[in-house]
């Protein structure tokens, strides 16, 4: 009887239809037995691949989000004539006006994507923060686009959690890292893709200083941009409704049947602080040194060395594509690798050169007196920066149950985006008026800033090895006889 249930259930799961509950009576302890995925070898090879269409679907929806968020940084000098802003308050409005909603409500997400359908939970995410990206064109004052920068982050806020959980749900634990990697690949092709588009955007619009449109009437050039990046969203809602809500995986027998109480979810987080903390603070200063330079580096082209933002907008966006992408693939790449050896701590090891060559080239790019040599160490510092991006991150979907992993990622989120998004964006600016006092000096922030982070994320990243190695044998005793 329970192989012919667990044939029903296999077969349910490629016609992606849930079994009915009543079936699973069947059997002693249906909870043992994981959902089949890719991982399960008797699955056909279409739930691999389609698992792959999930991780890209998940990335372009994670490069949309990252456009919307980073396309502000090409606009901070019309924005400033316009609303007479200086930088301290660009910093707020490109971190702590995101951060504020995005972290907070992240937690309560978490929740809820433990427990209801995240693929919904997406789609109606993209729709918010697409509005909210367009309604930026509409601020008449500081106040008004900090409010709308707070829209943009709740709706985002939906990504993280349901995203995580979804591709841990969809991939074995040995692929969990370059599936993690390949997602977070979104991270930098928006950033980069924001760069290129948003600067020949920036360029094309701003040849004039008021554009007329239908229905909405005469606008400055600027806030088109904010419109040309935000309306696509609701294409991008629409994608992701190709995508099928995974089965839950991973499930213990000594887990409850529905999901955890708070009582539990709490203990499985305290169980393992340690290893919680040092990642998640370890990977602030990590994504500080990434939001400190994609927020700050078109700036410093433009001011430093007179460019365009078309064309600062192409050479940081090719960099960052490029280098990017390749420092994150091989990350994900090489902790997979080791981890098939027998390292389980492999993540947090490439995260140890990772934070070295950041801070080294980067640092040094942001000195350079020729903005060509800026570009050509930034290269290697944006691939070492990317190198962990995914594969941290995914290393703590390994040590936990199932039934909490919405709740760790969100915690998780909530703990990098309010120290990253703070820290990154607004110690460059901190420095520029009040250290510096010099707006020329924006490229001594920028290398500043970069060479603490990547300093501090060594030292923290180094010390969680040891608590990880020991939670990830509780959750895995079986890792230890590879």
């Amino acid at each position: 009887m329970r192989l012919h249930v667990s044939y029903f259930k296999r077969a349910c799961y490629a016609a992606s239809i849930q079994p009915f509950k009543g079936i699973y009576l069947l059997e002693v302890n249906p909870q043992v037995q994981p959902a089949p995925t890719a991982a399960d070898p008797e699955c056909p090879i279409e739930s691999l691949r389609y698992a792959w269409y999930v991780v890209i679907v998940l990335m372009l929806v994670y490069t949309l989000s990252f456009i919307d968020r980073q396309i502000l940084s090409l606009l901070v000098k019309p924005i400033q004539a316009d609303l007479q802003v200086n930088d301290t308050q660009v910093g707020l409005l490109q971190g702590l006006a995101f951060a504020l909603f995005y972290t907070f409500l992240g937690l309560p997400l978490g929740v809820v994507a433990d427990t209801l359908n995240r693929r919904n939970l997406v789609v109606g995410g993209v729709v918010l923060w697409s509005i909210f990206t367009s309604l930026c064109s509409a601020a008449k004052s500081f106040g008004m686009l900090f409010l709308s920068r707070i829209g943009v982050g709740v709706g985002e806020a939906t990504l993280g959690p349901c995203a995580y959980s979804m591709i841990a749900d969809y991939f074995p634990k040995e692929r969990i890292g370059l599936a993690m990697s390949v997602y977070y690949m979104g991270n930098l092709l928006g950033s980069g893709l924001a760069q290129i588009v948003g600067g020949m955007t920036v360029d094309k619009v701003m040849r004039t200083k008021e554009v007329t449109l239908p229905l909405l009437g005469t606008m400055a050039s600027w806030r088109v941009t904010f419109l040309v990046v935000g309306l696509p969203g609701l294409l991008f809602a629409m994608l992701m409704m190709t995508v099928r809500e995974p089965l839950r995986r991973h499930l213990k027998a000594l887990e409850t049947p529905s999901k955890f109480n708070f009582a539990q979810s709490v203990k499985a987080i305290r169980d393992r602080w340690q290893t919680m903390a040092g990642i998640s603070v370890g990977m602030v200063f990590q994504a500080a040194c990434n939001y400190g330079f994609m927020a700050w580096a078109p700036t410093f082209f433009q001011r430093v060395h007179g460019w365009t933002p078309g064309q600062a907008g192409r050479a940081l966006g090719i960099t960052v594509i490029t280098w990017g992408i390749a420092g994150m693939y091989v990350g994900g790449w090489y902790s997979d690798r080791l981890y098939r050896r027998g390292i389980c701590e492999a993540s947090l090891r490439i995260a140890l050169p990772s934070a070295f060559g950041c801070g080294l080239f980067i640092g040094l790019a942001m000195i350079m007196k020729n903005p060509w040599a800026t570009i050509a160490l930034a290269g290697p510092g944006l691939f070492f920066m990317a190198m962990p991006m995914g594969v941290v991150p995914g290393s703590l979907q390994l040590i936990f149950p199932n039934k909490v992993r919405g709740q760790v990622t969100a915690l998780f989120l909530f703990v990098l985006n309010l120290g990253a998004l703070t820290i990154g964006p607004l110690l460059p600016a901190v420095l520029n008026d009040y250290v510096f006092k010099d707006k020329m000096m924006v490229g001594y922030s920028i290398a500043l800033t970069t060479a603490v982070s990547a300093l501090l994320m060594l030292v923290i990243l180094w010390a969680t090895i040891k608590p990880y190695k020991r939670d990830h044998h509780i959750a895995h005793p079986e890792f230890d006889a590879i």
